[in-house]
């Protein structure tokens, strides 16, 4: 070891409406007051409850960040990259369950918050994203660093909204705020002419929010619910696919009882983990590509699936028309546009998860009541069976480096699972962190599950510690990952941020290595990153990350592995950075191929569970 230093959704009720609690007194207090417009709208996110921003300053936005200096209650991070100040906001609103914020300048400051924008849209993050515009004189002239963000990023958001006029800020921060956290999550863009900053206004918070056509998710109907508690409590071979909705609805308190009450089956998506503790009896870990054995062979032999705030996606059924193929579908869900969209559903349930399990608990102990519960016994069998031969696991490494899986298994270890959040980057080490660190309450792991975001894990990190604090957070991070975003460890060192990042550093791009391996007949076409193998590292993250104000940690075996990881966790004064060298070798296992359907997945490379066949 070495050191060195909206788009609004189909109605289902004619309006929402809302009272804006303002949080800040002084906020309160300047309704009526005359003021600019960049005055009114630091007024109006302090009135929205917002303490910690995001952001890099430029000329459109400027005039906002005068009145930025003044304010006591908002925090602004001044970050090295825009788009580390979206996957920031992310980050915080992920650890926290509060709508995150960011704020950037015009044209390519606002065009490199898309990234993060769509990340969240995917993964119905809340988040508010201010950009400044040109004045509204220029818009459509090609004015310098104008682009139509609006259009750019209207795919991928919730809602977004051109303001030209100083007295339409305010109202339109509060509608921002309301819509990115009611109903399904996600990303809202206010977009604001700097002439509209510059005008006087009179500022007017909003007594009430009116959304004509926004839906802010239906209750539950209950004669669905009433089907799905049947179903439940006649099923023999019953599976809960928990999906990342559960964790956004703050809803786990409800899955637990849902889960204890039934004695079904439990998956929890890449999304979802957490949602569940990984100690539970019932809980079979992550299904899908990359999920366990049991977890992909439940949803396959089972008779009934509850999907409960999941969305059917490419990587947890495989080939569609083979998912679950003797399942009765019961699909739960916030968003009316997910049922049905990629899976035939027989019980439709529109409902937020939290009103869901408030009604579903009951109806299906009335269930019990009336016909007993149902003899899970026969199943319970099979699925023991299945993890008893098949646990996760991994093999020693040929090049005699550190084995990662072993890496990040003892990082979860290591660490206190109720006072930890762990994030990550995307590739090899994302599906490790996922499969080899137990979670055991919700928030606790962030990553970029539907966009599949390289360079997430680090300006997340920092999101998360900004918004908890107390809680130790560590960015497990690819060579790769970590090279795209890795300059917000200089925000972090100047901002008494000080998270851990643990590179599983194996000099490559591993998860497109792993599949040159697998498909391209070992043809590894510009994956070598020449960062940890032999005595040439470009970088070297050590140094590297001395020069940005952080504590750097090597570690090349096995051996040193517990040490190191004690050493990190006794740093806390200041970002710490290991460079953990690993194999490039080790591979990522259970593995589905895309396109083909999950009974074809390997336990292990050429190696294809035995399971029976037939129906369970």
């Amino acid at each position: 070891m070495t050191q060195a230093q909206a788009k609004p959704q189909a109605p289902s009720r004619p309006r929402a409406t809302a009272t804006p609690r303002p949080t800040d007194p002084h906020a309160a207090s300047s309704v009526g007051e005359e003021m600019t417009g960049a005055q009114s709208l630091i007024r109006a996110l302090e009135s929205a409850g917002v303490t910690d921003i995001f952001g890099i300053p430029g000329g459109a936005i400027l005039p906002a960040y005068d009145p930025l200096m003044d304010s006591t209650q908002l925090r602004h991070i001044l970050t090295r990259h825009e788009q580390g100040a979206g996957h920031a906001a992310q980050g915080y609103a992920h650890a926290t369950g509060r709508t995150g914020a960011c704020i950037v300048t015009s044209g390519p400051g606002a065009t490199n918050l898309v990234t993060p924008i769509a990340d969240a849209n995917m993964d119905s993050i809340p988040m508010v994203a201010i950009t400044g515009q040109v004045a509204a004189s220029f818009i459509g002239t090609d004015a310098f660093q104008e682009a139509d963000i609006v259009g750019i990023t209207a795919p991928v958001t919730k809602h977004n909204m051109l303001i030209k006029d100083a007295a339409d800020i305010a109202p339109a921060i509060a509608q921002a705020f309301y819509i990115a956290s009611h109903g399904r999550p996600g990303p809202v863009l206010v977009d604001i002419a700097k002439s509209a900053m510059q005008e006087r206004t009179t500022f007017h918070w909003p007594e009430r929010i009116e959304l004509p056509g926004f839906n802010s998710g239906a209750k539950p109907h209950a004669k669905t619910i009433q089907e799905a508690a049947r179903l439940l409590a006649t099923s023999k071979r019953p599976v809960l696919y928990v999906g990342g909705g559960v964790i956004r609805s703050g809803a786990a308190e409800g899955l637990r009882k849902l889960v204890d009450l039934s004695g079904a089956a439990v998956v929890t998506t890449l999304m979802a983990r957490g949602a569940l503790p990984d100690s539970h009896p019932q809980h079979l870990g992550m299904p899908g590509m990359h999920g366990t054995v049991p977890a992909v062979a439940a949803l396959q032999k089972a008779d009934l699936v509850v999907s409960l705030g999941a969305r059917f996606d490419d990587r947890v059924t495989g080939k569609l028309d083979s998912f679950a193929q003797h399942a009765v579908i019961v699909h739960a869900d916030i968003d009316p546009a997910e049922i049905g969209k990629n899976r035939q559903v027989d019980v439709p349930i529109v409902g937020d998860l939290k009103d869901v399990f408030q009604e579903l608990v009951p109806a299906l102990r009335e269930e019990h009541r009336k016909h007993g519960k149902p003899d899970l016994g026969a199943w319970w069998a099979q699925l023991d069976q299945w993890r008893a031969t098949y646990p996760l696991g991994y093999a020693p490494t040929h090049d005699g480096l550190s084995i990662p899986q072993y890496v990040i298994q003892r990082l979860g270890e290591l660490n206190d699972p109720m006072s930890t959040i762990f994030t990550s980057g995307v590739g090899q080490h994302q599906m490790w962190a996922s499969q080899f660190i137990k979670y055991e309450r919700p928030n606790t792991w962030i990553n970029s599950g539907g966009l599949g975001t390289m360079g997430f894990g680090v300006p997340a990190a920092m999101g998360a510690k900004v918004g908890m604090p107390d809680q130790t957070v560590w960015a497990i991070d690819g060579d790769g990952c970590f090279q795209m975003t890795n300059q917000e460890l200089t925000t972090c060192a100047l901002n008494n941020i000080p998270i851990k990042v643990a590179i599983i550093n194996n000099s490559s791009l591993g998860m497109v290595r792993q599949w040159q391996t697998l498909f391209y007949n070992g043809r590894y076409s510009n994956t070598d990153l020449n960062t940890g193998h032999g005595t040439a590292r470009i970088p070297d993250f050590v140094k590297l990350a001395d020069a940005m104000g952080c504590v750097g940690l090597r570690c090349e075996s096995d051996a040193d592995v517990d040490a190191t990881i004690k050493r990190a966790n006794e740093i806390n004064d200041q970002p710490v950075v290991v460079d953990f060298t690993v194999s490039k070798d080790a591979m990522v296992w259970p593995m589905v191929n895309a396109g083909v359907s999950n009974d074809e997945i390997q336990y292990a490379r050429g190696v294809a569970p035995e399971w029976d066949r037939e129906e369970a």
